[in-house]
């Protein structure tokens, strides 16, 4: 995984992050995670809006698209109004029959060394309150429970209740490279 690239995703780029995105969506259900994410749910002019206000990042490696992320720089609709301090993963997504283990963790922190370049502070996420496991991954991974959000838009579905998590990203100075 020394070849891992990482870049701003762009137009052409489109159909492949809906690709990465209904993978993981058929992923998590065929490992009884329901209430997440569904194929289909999302289609490219989500991705084109979210590149129109924020920002949207695909890793690459030999073999083509291995994952992405979104970052915004608010989410009033998880954190409600909040000074310019952090900017908001959303979306960590990783093709799993190609990428090797440990490339989503490489890829949250390379949305942390983004959001440091950018001088924020804070990384913040949320993550549907009943899935345990990935509440757990991003403990795991230094993010620390902030609070809770009940009945939160979602493109798409029903509104659904989140734990919001952060992650202070001057803690140690500089976020290690993703090797």
């Amino acid at each position: 995984m020394n070849d891992l690239r990482i870049r701003p995703a762009s137009e052409a780029d489109l159909s492949e992050l809906v690709r990465l995105r209904d993978d993981a969506a058929r992923w998590m259900l065929a490992r009884g995670i329901t209430g997440q994410w569904r194929p289909g749910e999302l289609d490219e002019d989500h991705f084109r809006r979210v590149m129109a206000r924020g920002e949207v990042w695909l890793t690459e490696g030999d073999g083509g698209a291995l994952g992405a992320w979104e970052l915004w720089w608010e989410d009033e609709d998880a954190w409600g109004p909040q000074p310019p301090v952090a900017g908001y993963v959303h979306r960590l997504m990783v093709d799993r029959r190609v990428a090797e283990p440990g490339t989503g963790q490489r890829l949250l922190r390379a949305a942390e060394r983004r959001v440091a370049e950018a001088g924020r502070a804070w990384v913040r996420l949320d993550c549907l309150a009943g899935n345990e496991r990935l509440n757990a991954y991003y403990r795991a991974a230094g993010y620390r429970v902030a609070g809770r959000k009940e009945g939160k838009p979602q493109p798409g579905g029903a509104p659904k209740s989140f734990t919001l998590l952060e992650k202070d990203v001057r803690v140690t100075g500089r976020v290690p490279a993703a090797r």
